[in-house]
């Protein structure tokens, strides 16, 4: 996964025995409310805040952040932890409050379920109800879906003229050698990665059709043309900066992995308002929007706190100064 520098330097690792949370620093933004923390609902109230390593988390957190600040909260930020395992425990084990996740993570990764729910309403409401019972409570989802897909640069689109992954199926049939990809060693190997694509629409490529490397070398790749089709992230800003163009996914084979507060049970019953403060934020955030925050950061080089924090002023869900 891409790691800013923020990540680098507020990042925190969680150990494999499960020590805990190592560090962490205080957010410190001179913000007041908006049209969310009105009244100060969360004074007195001391919350940490994590995410996973890569842009689009950093920037979700820095977002949760910021409005339990506005809301009067004081907020630790340990940001940056370094894969999705650790990410969850921390909240799990009581080292942080809140953050915000996946629901087709949780439901494949952390459950252990093969099959994705395709609905995405009824997607989160099983993801509920399953980690209700390990001390989670989730609260409502954003449209903002960052699941998997496969892109392909302009001239190969000309040449080959695929929309769909069943028409990428047919023509790993036809011309088998014009089926090249890029792809993640995480997504070659998981049950909703290639594997399971392949079985879902009929393909089986040649191992050595398929070149794995790490995330950012795939855009940079298939934006060259080194390899046909490149596997994405749906909310990814590079996507609409290298004018890559995505196959839609026509039988839903990729899960849903919509964003969601994951806050700590114990939390959100001791400071409830967390659900109010939270709630026109998360409406908010939409494929549009995280592509729009998260190209400020992997194109233009921008700090993923400050990007947050001008998305969170230019909406009017805080105030600054």
């Amino acid at each position: 996964m891409r790691r800013p520098a923020r990540a680098l330097l507020a990042g925190v690792l969680l150990a494999a025995a499960g020590c805990g949370l190592t560090s962490g620093s205080p957010m410190a933004d001179d913000v007041g409310p908006g049209t969310v923390g009105r009244g100060r609902p969360l004074e007195g109230a001391d919350l940490t805040v994590v995410s996973k390593e890569f842009t689009e988390q950093l920037v979700l957190g820095a977002i949760m952040g910021i409005a339990f600040e506005a809301a009067g909260a004081r907020v630790l930020d340990r940001t940056g932890i370094q894969g999705s395992v650790g990410t969850r425990a921390a909240v799990v084990n009581g080292d942080a409050d809140a953050t915000y996740e996946y629901t087709g993570t949780a439901w494949i990764t952390y459950l252990g379920n093969s099959h994705p729910i395709p609905d995405p309403r009824r997607q989160w409401e099983a993801v509920r109800a399953a980690d209700a019972k390990k001390g989670l409570s989730w609260l409502p989802p954003a449209a903002l879906n960052n699941t998997y897909a496969l892109a392909m640069n302009r001239a190969h689109h000309e040449k080959y003229r695929t929309d769909t992954l069943s028409q990428v199926a047919a023509l790993a049939k036809s011309d088998p050698g014009a089926v090249t990809l890029c792809v993640e060693g995480e997504f070659a190997n998981r049950a909703d990665g290639l594997p399971g694509l392949q079985r879902t629409y009929g393909m089986r490529l040649p191992a050595r059709n398929v070149t794995q490397m790490d995330t950012g070398i795939i855009y940079t790749q298939t934006a060259k043309g080194a390899c046909v089709y490149g596997e994405v992230y749906t909310t990814d800003g590079r996507i609409r900066s290298m004018d890559l163009v995505v196959m839609e996914d026509d039988r839903t084979f990729f899960p849903n992995y919509n964003a969601a507060p994951m806050v700590r049970t114990d939390t959100l019953k001791k400071w409830p308002a967390i659900a109010d403060v939270l709630a026109p934020v998360t409406e908010a955030l939409t494929n549009d929007v995280a592509r729009e925050l998260n190209a400020r950061v992997d194109v233009d080089g921008e700090d993923p706190h400050q990007v947050a924090l001008d998305w969170m002023t230019e909406k009017g869900f805080v105030t600054e100064g």
